[in-house]
């Protein structure tokens, strides 16, 4: 199966190139694929508070139709999380804030898996909740906007700034490849863009209430993932790469 509107489409680098601006390469996005319906992720952490704002910037410039901005909740958000994703609901307008989640209840999780499976089987438990979702909604759309980082994990590294990503089969498009959380964080204060009250209590990152703990000494513009999923492993939910 070939990439959509690839084929006649100048790359990425010939537009834009990895020297553009976040700004530069989601207006590129938005109107090079404004025929193909397009679908940004995200699980409320800062790079994408940053990438709503500069999406919205660019549907008001080029009066673009609504972006689709798609959040999987697992049933465990922080309250912080859910009162955060209110707010950025109210600031931006012109985006179409939907919600993605699995049919599977907290309680019939337990009743087949098992007590506690975030803890015994993380793995398995990010499946069911985050990854099954995904594949469940993904489907319509043909370009998927999402706020990876290279800096992030080392398997985020060679992550380029669009791909074919063959799991899904869609175009991934990631605008901040590049930039570092210093970057991200001091875009956030320049433009006073809402954030989760989470990373001033020193939660670098934040996701499931399970399986996020803080960071003693981190501060908001850290990379540090030691938070997520403490004591194991795991770096990886498995939306982005397999586990």
């Amino acid at each position: 199966m070939n990439p959509p509107s690839v084929q006649d489409a100048p790359s990425v680098s010939e537009i834009v190139g990895e020297q553009s601006s976040p700004g530069d390469l989601i207006r590129w996005c938005l109107i090079k694929f404004s025929d193909q319906p397009i679908v940004m992720t995200t699980s409320y952490g800062m790079e994408g508070c940053v990438l709503l704002d500069l999406c919205s910037k660019a549907i008001e410039e080029f009066q673009l139709p609504p972006l689709t901005i798609a959040s999987i909740d697992t049933g465990f958000f922080f309250p912080q999380t859910i009162e955060l994703k209110n707010r950025l609901i109210d600031r931006y307008p012109n985006l179409n804030f939907v919600t993605w989640q699995t049919n599977l209840s907290v309680a019939q999780q337990a009743e087949i898996y098992g007590d506690e499976l975030w803890k015994n089987n993380p793995n398995m438990c990010c499946h069911l909740r985050k990854v099954v979702p995904m594949q469940e909604n993904i489907g319509p759309y043909k370009v998927w906007i999402t706020g990876v980082r290279r800096s992030q994990t080392e398997q985020r590294s060679g992550t380029p700034v669009m791909g074919w990503d063959w799991r899904y089969q869609l175009l991934k498009f990631c605008p901040l490849v590049s930039w570092n959380r210093e970057q991200v964080w001091q875009y956030i204060q320049q433009h006073k863009i809402p954030f989760n009250e989470l990373h001033l209590e020193h939660y670098p990152s934040v996701g499931c209430t399970h399986c996020t703990k803080p960071v003693p000494g981190s501060s908001p513009q850290d990379d540090a993932r030691g938070g997520r999923w403490a004591g194991q492993e795991k770096t990886e939910c498995g939306l982005h790469y397999s586990i």
